[in-house]
């Protein structure tokens, strides 16, 4: 019978019902147990605290099946007997109890009926591994000059703000440069670090460079279009050299003056044959070839020259927004050839008038603008003067460089009446007054265009707010356009931190000379990808730092070819290893040292590329870890092949899942490819890998067992056949075969270019191993091109990794 009043916590007797209920309703009770025995616990006189014991034992029960708590054990250790007075029975039969239950080994220190319950010992202390530091992200901030540990204002969200193009002409290397650059951070920082990056940039479609171009081409192909007779066209471009002549003299800059050179002089060769023609009388027919000719050479001699003279008098303004209308789709186009991420947000100067003129409007209500004949300009010297500003933030050392300032304000922008407006030098257009032959409009100060700086910051500011984690940009743009930016911006919000982190990626140089539009020393993306493909562009920026200068030229390039080659032929080879039958149970094999070690260097390399990306997004050490984990893979492989033994397809099969998520992660795989670089048929979205190997494979067994009865028939034409199958036909379809004695035939399948590197590089390999002084078999010295070609320190091209070949 259960007993009256008892607590609710308290249990019936019973085995059964006493075992679950001390499993599943010990703290309960033990909750409801603690508050009366602390009052007990608090008297001090003994005799009182019996008492109240014996009060409070009269309302519970503590027969045989209850559960013990840590307040009964903590309430018995302060009696040393039971109490003699026969009224306190309660307290007498409750101590009986407890010793039985605490007695024995136990002592009166753990209850036995509580280790009794559980059926076990008590589970020693447990200490947590003292592990190691997180390794923090950090960026080379362009505002300290320093690797920063990089933390966003807002959790894991990033806002990021990117210079866009000023779109006036095609895309070039140089612009590859730093949108594959920033591509490849956001990448990282989205997919490897898991940052929730919102990423805007912009399109600068109003500016004096656009505003000049569209003016020359339209007054050019009015020019050509009325198709001036040869002596006037010989009269307007020798009118045109005067003026072109004077600047060539004024010109200090050496790469400037040898470019005006250079035009000078194939102006003059193309005139002479059309002067000979004027004066000789040729027909006319000849003469108009001449023409052309000499129209084609003297094309931007005469635009500059027509803008110069008729400019002013344009009026058609529809050719301000086709211009950069048109090189806005070609830039797109291209960004999309490179795999260049979208951004999530574009903003177009054109679009954002409105708010240019109001964001305008508070820096002059702030105290930091002043308008001056319908222009308006920052006043530097009053923000720096500003305890809470400071002008010059990324180059500080470059405030008062006149050039640079005149380049940033534009070439219709730097006359002497519109310096002569200024308070200062080192005072920058905020808002500029159009002159004849500009687009315009409306705002308080009378009609104008927007400067080139204000323009960042009005978008970015409208779309970001008061604060940007990154702004990103090329090295060229930190002054002034970028510490232009940041002053008015502050200036706007009356702020310190309008940016937090300054990223700004490094010049590229054409064969170690300054490429440069204006210099006419460009290479267009067009003309880049004619040579080699996306991939092996971003390969070639991803071997060298982001923020460094990249040198483009065939020594680079080469490397990269050899990298993307070497990767491959890994990819090729594991995949040839996964495609052999095998059945469930046997893709788990036993590990052995050789397995133990090679997944021991894999987790390795992988504590490797995490520390490098962690280090300024480090691409270069990466791709060298990744380099150096293939290399020790390819001597397993070897190994194993050596010894005729199939290697471990589930290691394999990871390593070549982590390399090809981290080309992923770098934007080197474009399409959903699982494991390797995708094969896709030209022109196609077909994977060309999944639907023809299976015919491949057939085609393979078929031919090795055409070869073995040829072999034991000794049929030597069958076996020429073969093999001209194998060297000659199926190379040219994009389909290698590699014969290994006593193994199974490898298929592999690439493009035609690849298959021919993939020779080529079985070549290098034998040369290697010989400028080594190296013997070998001729299959280890052919395998040296699959493994460790690029490695060797002998190898011409390469300029980034170093050391012996890995197969030796």
């Amino acid at each position: 019978m259960p007993v009256r009043g008892r607590s609710p916590g308290f249990l019936r007797p019973g085995p059964l019902g006493a075992h679950r209920a001390r499993v599943c309703s010990a703290p309960r009770r033990a909750r409801i147990a603690a508050p009366a025995y602390r009052s007990i616990l608090s008297i001090s006189d003994e005799a009182a605290r019996v008492q109240a014991l014996n009060e409070h034992l009269s309302t519970r029960s503590y027969v045989q099946g209850y559960s013990l708590s840590q307040a009964d054990v903590d309430v018995f250790r302060q009696l040393s007997a039971p109490p003699a007075d026969t009224r306190l029975f309660h307290v007498a039969r409750w101590f009986r109890h407890m010793e039985a239950i605490l007695g024995g080994a136990c002592g009166r220190g753990e209850p036995r009926g509580r280790q009794a319950s559980k059926g076990r010992r008590g589970q020693p202390q447990w200490s947590p591994p003292a592990g190691s530091p997180p390794c923090k992200l950090r960026l080379y901030n362009s505002l300290t000059r320093n690797k920063d540990v990089f933390i966003p204002q807002n959790g894991k969200k990033v806002t990021w703000y990117c210079c866009g193009p000023t779109v006036y002409d095609a895309s070039h290397m140089g612009h590859a440069r730093s949108y594959i650059s920033f591509d490849i951070l956001r990448r990282v920082l989205r997919d490897y670090f898991g940052f929730d990056v919102f990423y805007c940039m912009n399109i600068t479609d109003i500016d004096d460079k656009i505003i000049k171009r569209a003016r020359q081409n339209y007054l050019f192909e009015q020019y050509r279009g009325k198709q001036p007779q040869a002596a006037q066209l010989l009269e307007d471009v020798h009118a045109a050299l005067k003026p072109f002549s004077v600047k060539l003299n004024e010109t200090t800059d050496p790469d400037r003056k040898q470019m005006l050179e250079r035009t000078q002089r194939a102006v003059g060769l193309a005139a002479e044959p059309l002067e000979r023609a004027v004066r000789g009388g040729l027909p006319a027919e000849e003469a108009a070839r001449c023409a052309e000719v000499l129209l084609e050479e003297a094309k931007d001699l005469l635009s500059d020259w027509l803008d110069s003279t008729l400019g002013s008098e344009v009026t058609d303004n529809s050719i301000f927004s086709k211009l950069p209308k048109f090189w806005e789709e070609e830039f797109h186009r291209d960004m999309e050839t490179l795999n260049v991420l979208p951004p999530d947000v574009l903003t177009r100067v054109s679009e954002y008038v409105p708010e240019i003129v109001n964001f305008v409007q508070k820096i002059v209500d702030n105290g930091y603008g002043y308008v001056s004949n319908g222009s308006v300009y920052f006043d530097t010297v009053k923000f720096a003067s500003s305890e809470r500003h400071s002008y010059g933030k990324l180059v500080p050392e470059a405030v008062g460089d006149q050039k640079a300032l005149q380049e940033g304000e534009g070439d219709l922008s730097v006359s002497a009446d519109r310096l002569s407006e200024k308070r200062s030098p080192n005072d920058f257009a905020l808002w500029k007054a159009s002159k004849p032959g500009e687009p315009s409009w409306p705002c308080p100060w009378g009609k104008g265009r927007p400067g080139w700086h204000i323009e960042c910051s009005a978008m970015a500011s409208a779309l970001l707010g008061a604060s940007m984690d990154i702004h990103g940009g090329g090295f060229d743009l930190r002054f002034p356009h970028h510490d232009n930016e940041l002053a008015q911006s502050e200036a706007y919000f009356d702020n310190d931190c309008w940016v937090r982190y300054f990223l700004h990626t490094g010049h590229l140089t054409i064969a170690g000379c300054k490429m440069s539009k204006s210099l006419k020393n460009f290479i267009t993306i067009k003309d880049a990808l004619q040579k080699h493909s996306a991939r092996q562009l971003r390969l070639a920026f991803l071997m060298h730092s982001w923020k460094d200068t990249l040198d483009y030229s065939s020594n680079t390039m080469e490397s990269a070819l050899q990298y993307e080659k070497f990767m491959n032929e890994f990819f090729l080879n594991v995949k040839d290893i996964l495609r052999a039958p095998v059945d469930i149970t046997g893709r788990f094999e036993k590990w052995e040292d050789e397995e133990s070690e090679l997944n021991k260097s894999f987790y390795d390399k992988k504590t490797a590329v995490h520390e490098a990306l962690c280090d300024n997004v480090d691409t270069r050490t990466v791709l060298e870890e990744m380099r150096a984990l293939v290399s020790q893979c390819n001597l397993y492989m070897a190994a194993r092949k050596a010894a005729r033994r199939r290697p471990n397809r589930a290691l394999l099969e990871s390593i070549a899942r982590y390399l090809t998520h981290m080309l992923k992660v770098f934007g080197a795989i474009e399409e959903e490819s699982s494991l390797g670089f995708p094969v896709r048929g030209p022109g196609s979205s077909l994977n060309l890998e999944s639907t023809v190997m299976p015919y491949l494979q057939v085609l393979s067994e078929f031919r090795e067992g055409v070869r073995k009865i040829a072999r034991e028939q000794k049929v030597p034409e069958v076996l020429q056949l073969s093999d001209a199958l194998r060297d000659d036909i199926l190379p040219e379809l994009g389909v290698r075969l590699e014969d290994h004695e006593g193994l199974p035939t490898v298929v592999k399948l690439g493009g035609q270019r690849d298959l021919a590197e993939g020779e080529r590089g079985e070549e290098t390999g034998e040369w290697c191993w010989s400028l080594c002084g190296l013997t070998g078999t001729r299959d280890q010295r052919r395998s040296c091109a699959l493994c460790c070609a690029s490695s060797c320190a002998k190898a011409p091209w390469l300029r980034v990794f170093r050391g012996r070949p890995n197969c030796v």
